[in-house]
């Protein structure tokens, strides 16, 4: 019995440290592959040119990477004022609204940005044939469109209970993107509005909804005269 248990614990460590060092790669592979977009950014920025920072995808993710510690200030505002009015779970609904503004307002920001030198010019374009812009989209554009709306997937089942369930937030990404391709397609912005991107986007958020699946499905709650309550949240 005893050695089976020093197994286990033995097991779970090893776990642990394996997790630890795969944290620790990908956090090194992402400032390895983020330190010449963001350095390439940062002159413009603080010499005042503020359309390179807000008008290329590197200044608009040097300023996502800039707002971070006003966002999590904004986080621990929000949690102690619910702590201090009684609600329910005030961290959690906090971190849940704050990381799905921080982490979807760039994506969107870069996602609206012209595609073309001379937007307003060139007539709109549509593709409605799905998976055929799977192909043209290449792995960069696949994982862009993944993430575009992977915050939102991840923290709306945690802050809304009507939304906990993976369906529903596919269909929450569904319509977020479907409103985005629309929006480009009026406001020409030299770009393609295609099925293949709603699809991609949807995707992406279910994907993330699935990876918070733990923090968002509850068990059932047991009212106080003993009879089994509905479940705070269903999966899928």
């Amino acid at each position: 019995m005893n050695a089976g248990t020093s197994l286990s614990a033995l097991l779970r460590r090893t776990l642990r440290i394996v997790l630890l060092a795969l944290v620790a790669l990908g956090a090194v592979g992402a400032g390895f592959v983020l330190w010449r977009p963001l350095t390439m950014a940062a002159p413009a920025c603080m010499a005042g040119r503020w359309h390179g920072c807000f008008g290329t995808f590197n200044g608009v993710l040097l300023m996502t990477l800039v707002a971070l510690p006003p966002a999590a200030l904004v986080g621990w505002a929000l949690a102690h004022r619910r702590r201090a009015a009684g609600a329910a779970s005030p961290w959690r609904t906090s971190l849940a609204e704050v990381g799905m503004v921080h982490g979807t307002v760039p994506f969107l920001w870069m996602t609206m940005m012209p595609g073309g030198a001379d937007p307003d010019t060139v007539p709109a374009r549509v593709s409605l044939v799905p998976l055929r812009d799977l192909v043209t989209m290449g792995p960069l554009g696949v994982a862009g469109n993944l993430l575009i709306f992977a915050a939102l997937g991840f923290f709306a089942p945690m802050r809304w209970a009507a939304l906990a369930s993976v369906p529903r937030v596919l269909a929450l990404g569904a319509g977020c993107s479907a409103l985005v391709e629309t929006a480009q397609y009026v406001l020409r912005l030299d770009r393609v509005s295609s099925v293949d991107d709603v699809l991609v986007n949807a995707t992406g958020a279910a994907l993330a909804a699935l990876a918070s699946r733990r923090w968002w499905r509850g068990p059932a709650r047991t009212p106080s005269d003993g009879r089994a309550g509905p479940a705070y949240a269903r999966a899928g």
